[in-house]
Formats: C-alpha cells, sequence, structure tokens
C-alpha cells in the first residue's frame, strides 16, 4: 500500500512538472517582441549617452508599459496604457518614498497587489495584471535610500512609460480599427466551419467555439466603443457581427428542420467576407441564389451581411444599439463576499504581505527578491497554476541567474548592458507565448540586470547563490499561503453561484418578455449587467475549481452540462434583447416561465434532482425554451439524489 501511495505521488509530482514546461502552440508574436525590446532597452541606451546609466535603467522600468498591449481596439489601449504607466510611475515614486520604513514597504505593496488584481479582474482586463507593479515598486525600495529622489524616479518612469504608450499606438495611424477587423474577420471563420459542421457529428464543439468567439468579439467592440465618435468603419464592424449573431442564432433554431449538410455555398460566402473585411478597395460579393424555401431566410440574412461590405461606408443609414454597464455596475458585482475576484484579490494581497515581512525580517541581500517571487507564483489563476508557476520560475530563475551573473561578471559598459535587456526582453515576448518557464530564463535576468547594473558585485558566487536562495523562499511562501487560504473555496461556492447566475436570468427573462420592456430599454437595464456580471464570475469559479487541489472532478464534470447550459442561455437572452419585435408573455405564461427558473435555481444550489416544470411556448424565441429544456434535463442528470 505504501509502494503505491509513493508511485502516485511520484506519478503526480512528474505530471505536474510535465504540464508545468508543456510547450503552447501559437504563433510567436515577432513585431510585439521587437517593440517591446526598443522600449525597454533603448531608455536604457539614451541614459547611458547623456551620462546617467541608472537614470536610463528607471526609465526602462517605464517601458514595462508596453508589456500591457495586447490585440485590443485602439480607444481602449490609449486608456489602458495610460493608466498602466500612471501606475508604474506612482509605485516607483511609493517605493522610494516607503524605502527607510520596512512595515510600510509590506503593507504598501500588499495594497499594490490587491487593488490591481481586483481591477484586472473586475474589468476583465487581458494581462499581466499586478506583477509589474509589484516589480516597479519593490525596485523602488532597493535603490539606494533617499525619499526627496521620489519625484525624479517616478518623472523617469512616466517618460519611459510614454515612450511605450506612442509605440504602443503607432498602428492607429494606418489601421485605427485593426484589431476590431481582425476580431471579426475569425468570426466569419468560426462562422464558415459552423455552418459546413451542421449534420455532423462536430457540430456540438463547433457551436460552442464559435459561441464564445461571438461572445469574445462583441466584448472587444463593446471596449473600443466611444459614444461621441463613432466612425463608418466602426459601425459596419458592429453590424457585420450582428449578423453573424443572426446566421448562428438562425441555425440553431432551425437546426432540426435543416435536413442532412448545408450547401457550400453558405460556407463560401462567410469566407469570402471574412477576406474582404480588412479590404481598403471595394470588392462586390455576389449575392446567393436560394436553391428551394428552407434556406431562404438564412441566405436572406448572409446576403444582408454580404450588402455590409457591399455599400460604400456613406450609404450605410443602419443604426447601431450598444449598452455598456457602468464602472459602478461592474466594480460593485465583483466587490461581493462570493467573487472569485474578490477572493483573488483577498488571498493575493495577504500572501504577499506575509512574503513581504518576511523578507524585511531577516537580513536578505536584496530582500525585494523574496517577495517578487511570491508575486509572481500567485499570478496563476488555480493552485494547480500555482504550483505551475513555482516549478516555472523555480527552473527558470536558477539558469536565468546564471545568465545574469555570467554577463554581470565582465562588468559591462551601457552599450552592452543596453543590447542585453533589449535581446532578453524580445525574446520575454516571445517566449511568453509558448511557456511561463521558458519566459523566466529570460525575465530573471533582465531583471537583474535593471536592478544590479549600477551596483559593484565583488563575490559573483555569493551573488548568484543568495538570488536563488531567495527566490526559492519566495516561491515556497507563495504555494503554502495559496494552499492554506484557497484549498477548496471555489469548488464550494460552485453551486451558490450557478443558482445566483439562474436567478438573474430569470429577472432579466422577466425584463424582456413582461409588460415592463415597453417601459426601459432591457439592453440598457440593470438586470442585464448583473446577468453577464454572474455568468463572467461562474465561469471563473469553475476554472478555479477545476484547479483547486484536491478536487472532486467526478461532481465537477457531472455539473459541466449544466453551467455550459447556464451560459448558452445567458447569450441567447442577451442577443435577444437586440430585437424589438419580442412577444410580452401572458401572467399565467410570465408565471410559469418564473417558476421553472426558480425551481432550477433552487436545484442548483441544494444539488438536487426535481420534477420537471412545463416550459410555455415563446413566439419566435423557441430557441430559448429548447436551452432552459436543456437545462433542466442538465441539472436533473447532475443532482446528487431526488427530493
Amino acid at each position: 500500500m505504501k509502494n503505491k501511495t509513493t508511485e502516485s505521488i511520484s506519478s503526480t509530482l512528474f505530471l505536474t512538472i510535465k504540464q508545468a514546461f508543456a510547450v503552447n502552440k501559437n504563433p510567436l508574436p515577432w513585431m510585439k517582441a521587437f517593440s517591446a525590446g526598443i522600449c525597454a532597452g533603448l531608455p536604457v541606451l539614451i541614459g547611458y549617452l547623456l551620462g546617467s546609466l541608472e537614470y536610463g535603467l528607471i526609465a526602462g522600468l517605464g517601458g514595462l508599459t508596453y508589456l500591457y498591449v495586447f490585440n485590443i481596439p485602439y480607444a481602449f489601449r490609449a486608456k489602458k496604457l495610460f493608466f498602466a504607466l500612471i501606475g508604474l510611475s506612482i509605485v516607483m515614486g511609493l517605493g522610494t518614498l516607503v524605502a527607510p520604513y520596512p512595515f510600510l514597504i509590506a503593507l504598501v505593496v500588499a495594497l499594490i497587489g490587491s487593488i490591481s488584481t481586483f481591477l484586472f479582474g473586475a474589468l476583465r482586463i487581458t494581462g499581466p495584471a499586478a506583477i509589474f507593479f509589484v516589480l516597479a515598486f519593490l525596485m523602488g525600495t532597493g535603490m539606494p535610500v533617499d525619499p526627496s529622489l521620489a519625484p525624479l524616479r517616478a518623472g523617469l518612469v512616466f517618460l519611459g512609460g510614454a515612450f511605450s504608450w506612442i509605440i504602443g499606438m503607432i498602428g492607429w495611424f494606418n489601421n485605427p480599427h485593426g484589431p476590431e477587423k481582425v476580431a471579426v474577420k475569425k468570426v466569419y471563420d468560426e462562422l464558415a466551419v459552423f455552418i459546413e459542421s451542421v449534420g455532423t457529428e462536430g457540430f456540438d464543439s463547433s457551436k460552442q467555439k464559435i459561441r464564445a468567439s461571438l461572445k469574445s468579439v462583441e466584448e472587444l467592440l463593446l471596449s473600443g466603443y466611444i459614444p461621441w465618435r463613432v466612425s463608418a468603419t466602426f459601425k459596419r464592424l458592429v453590424l457585420l457581427n450582428e449578423e453573424a449573431n443572426n446566421v448562428f442564432l438562425y441555425v440553431l433554431e432551425n437546426v432540426g428542420k435543416l435536413e442532412g449538410k448545408m450547401p457550400n455555398e453558405i460556407g463560401a460566402t462567410l469566407r469570402s467576407i471574412s477576406s474582404k473585411i480588412d479590404k481598403n478597395e471595394q470588392e462586390i460579393i455576389p449575392s446567393l441564389e436560394v436553391p428551394d424555401n428552407r434556406f431562404a431566410h438564412l441566405y436572406a440574412i448572409v446576403n444582408e451581411a454580404s450588402m455590409l461590405l457591399n455599400e460604400p461606408l456613406s450609404n450605410i443609414q443602419r443604426e447601431i444599439s450598444i449598452s455598456k454597464p457602468s464602472l459602478r455596475v461592474v466594480l460593485g458585482g465583483a466587490f461581493d463576499k462570493n467573487s472569485v475576484v474578490f477572493l483573488n484579490t483577498i488571498r493575493y494581497g495577504s500572501v504577499l504581505f506575509v512574503a513581504a515581512i518576511i523578507a524585511q525580517s531577516f537580513e536578505f541581500s536584496r530582500s525585494y527578491w523574496v517577495t517578487l517571487s511570491c508575486a509572481a507564483v500567485l499570478s496563476g489563476a488555480t493552485i494547480m497554476g500555482t504550483f505551475h508557476r513555482a516549478i516555472q520560475r523555480s527552473l527558470g530563475t536558477i539558469i536565468g541567474i546564471l545568465t545574469a551573473t555570467a554577463i554581470l561578471f565582465f562588468q559591462p559598459d551601457g552599450y552592452v548592458i543596453a543590447i542585453a535587456i533589449f535581446l532578453l526582453t524580445f525574446l520575454t515576448e516571445l517566449a511568453i507565448v509558448l511557456n511561463y518557464g521558458i519566459a523566466a530564463l529570460f525575465i530573471t535576468p533582465n531583471a537583474l540586470l535593471l536592478a544590479e547594473s549600477t551596483t559593484k558585485i565583488h563575490d559573483i558566487s555569493y551573488f548568484a547563490s543568495a538570488r536563488v536562495f531567495d527566490v526559492l523562499i519566495g516561491c515556497a511562501i507563495g504555494i503554502i499561503g495559496t494552499l492554506i487560504m484557497n484549498r477548496k473555496s471555489a469548488a464550494s461556492i460552485v453551486p451558490h453561484t450557478m443558482a445566483k447566475t439562474i436567478r438573474s436570468q430569470q429577472q432579466f427573462f422577466h425584463t424582456l418578455f413582461s409588460k415592463e420592456s415597453s417601459l426601459i430599454k432591457p439592453e440598457y437595464s440593470r438586470e442585464l449587467s448583473k446577468m453577464q456580471t454572474n455568468l463572467t464570475n461562474l465561469k471563473v469559479v469553475y476554472t478555479t475549481a477545476l484547479g483547486e487541489i484536491p478536487r472532486d472532478k467526478g461532481r465537477l464534470d457531472r455539473l459541466y452540462p449544466a453551467i455550459r447550459s447556464i451560459e448558452q442561455l445567458g447569450y441567447l437572452l442577451d442577443t435577444s434583447a437586440k430585437y424589438k419585435d419580442r412577444p410580452i408573455l401572458a401572467e399565467s405564461e410570465l408565471s410559469q416561465m418564473l417558476l421553472v427558473f426558480e425551481t432550477m435555481a433552487k436545484s442548483a444550489e441544494k444539488e438536487l434532482a426535481f420534477s420537471k416544470k412545463s416550459i410555455p411556448e415563446i413566439s419566435g424565441f423557441n430557441k430559448i425554451k429548447t436551452e432552459v429544456q436543456r437545462l433542466q434535463d442538465s441539472l436533473c442528470a447532475s443532482g446528487l439524489k431526488d427530493e
């Protein structure tokens, strides 16, 4: 028995290490990597040429701003990068100010980590979240102590960040809606695959993929929406996305009537639309000829999408309807005791505070490496992700430290340091899409060069061993803290989150199909925002639960069909808000539907099977009825016992 247990532990450890260094099959971002290298290395070179390498290295920290560049609309990118550079400047100033006070260092770094984690999670912002703000703050505390230099150091970081902002926004001049075009193009390509999958075994997987893509593009377009300045190109992209939604919903509604495979010309036309989206010259896409009445409406929708590209931008008279929840509503939804974003915020800040206290309490030569390593480990989304980050950070850092030691051993001049920082940042950005462990090989020597290049290091072996020890201590604190604070928190609230989401769908359903819908605009309603927040939280909770140790995989697998159905129902309700010809249900039908939702919510919360309720007809929206029926079936199948 003991041998079997040992073998099981060894097998699990081997599998964890293997997963930690699995290489993702993602395209390499050559241009982004080159730009990131320029943003990090050029300020260092300029500082050296002007006679102050130290100032150049501080400005190079501002170059971290560029690492928050992703393929998002330029309208949103401009705001995101601006707040990133402001944040990096502020934390550098704070690091310089509180450097003489160890307890304040621990308190402030915990606050910085918590606030960054909360904002990135609540606003669903893609990027490295807290780690680089923590890095900039800790670098400020590790520099020669002189609080009077806080404005100067913050200003230098601001200059480096402003340069990164300019580099990040250059693409706006020749293609102001480039990211949106890429996203809508991808949707039409995936929609073509979805159409071609009708009647095949790949239909369900293709359906989930296109639904996720449509929702993702909708969020991306929403982030790029500027109410007072809607360009004709942006309007066309929004309308194209609406038509893609219409095609998807029509096929879902009528998939039972569409016998066998769909005509090949539908997929071919959708691909043709995709290929023309980013072309400046106008190319006419031929209209589809209807082969028989079964496909008449579907062909009309596809032809409508073609017309959006055939018509000059100035001739598109259709209006767009975009609802954007207020910042207060979004942040309020995340500031909840059952919100995973809120729980992650508490975990991140608390463990980081403990790591900083431990680092300050012992005589580490560069105590911030303990805290920084802990922050990097905590950025794992789940407990398993934290283990992966710890393994990646530890092994990658050891090799990275040897690289940095070799460079610093020769006491390089400013030119060599600037080139090394450029190359290491370039390689980091290439490697990060493949595996964090590979990227750590370049992150560590890069950070060491920024932090230690102006330090006279006399004992290279001591320097290397000290950094390795610091990193291992930080990783250990991150793992222990995560295990203590987050052991099974997500799994325990999955049922509650499911019930809460179903009840918010119930409220939004009432808004859509009652007399209330004529008094307010459902697409701008509080009920819609609440439903969207709960759907996002449910997805995060379930994903986090899958990564917890130990986990009840059988139970989570039983819940998955119901969760997938809840997400699909949310998508259908969200999309239905855009239609003006929704029916008003009779009081008896509405009451019956609300009873169905409440019964499902109680079933999800208590994990009980239940007697299925009859679902009334919803004229023109039977896809909602079908999905509610599927959700009832899934919840009954996942119930542990009968009522």
